[in-house]
């Protein structure tokens, strides 16, 4: 029987994700904050790790998931110089950001936690990939702002949307640095003794 899959996210992009590889999904948003100090003094990988699991936990304790869900929590940040790169927030902070990284790289950790409803069971694990930028003009970097994209998103720019210009190459897996990695929640998949077939549909043949 093939599962219920819920992401405990709000991200559409990790959503887009799930449905690009016919995984149908329902939103079901944790609301964990994410700026505790308990969190944020944490090193960036794990961060992410603890805040996936925080939010799959979260949800599975505040909604009815049922007896045969995945429940999937995912955090990502940005580590840029040994700091933790979250969302931007304001058109300044997003502005001096996108300096601070022009002409460099840094690595994107996307934790990610799955709890098994039906066997009572959860894996976690991460996905970690380095990010390279081309070395953008100020006019470029306050376009792009003022686009208001990277404003709520970690680190400050997207792989999948308007800044994929200034993104010259990456070492690792795409859909980790926009926010859910196939593979590893592949790997999830398999470690909690399912198959892929369990969470995507079939495709249908024209």
């Amino acid at each position: 029987m093939r599962r219920r899959i819920i992401l405990a996210s709000a991200s559409p992009s990790r959503k887009r994700l799930l449905e690009s590889v016919n995984i149908d999904c329902d939103v079901l948003v944790s609301g964990v904050d994410e700026e505790s100090p308990e969190i944020l003094k944490l090193v960036p990988s794990e961060m992410v790790l603890a805040l996936a699991i925080m939010k799959a936990h979260t949800v599975a304790n505040s909604f009815d998931c049922g007896d045969n869900s995945l429940i999937i929590g995912c955090d990502s940040t940005f580590e840029f110089e040994g700091e933790s790169l979250g969302k931007p927030g304001t058109r300044e902070s997003a502005i001096e950001r996108a300096h601070r990284l022009s002409g460099k790289s840094g690595l994107l950790h996307t934790g990610h936690s799955v709890i098994d409803t039906a066997q009572g069971i959860e894996v976690s694990d991460i996905s970690t990939s380095r990010v390279y930028f081309a070395k953008m003009t100020d006019q470029e970097i306050e376009n792009y702002v003022d686009s208001g994209e990277p404003l709520n998103v970690a680190g400050g720019f997207t792989l999948d949307g308007l800044s994929a210009p200034f993104i010259t190459h990456i070492e690792g897996d795409p859909s980790g640095i926009i926010g859910l990695s196939m593979p590893t929640l592949r790997k999830i998949i398999l470690n909690l003794g399912l198959q892929w077939s369990d969470i995507s549909k079939e495709q249908v043949r024209a």
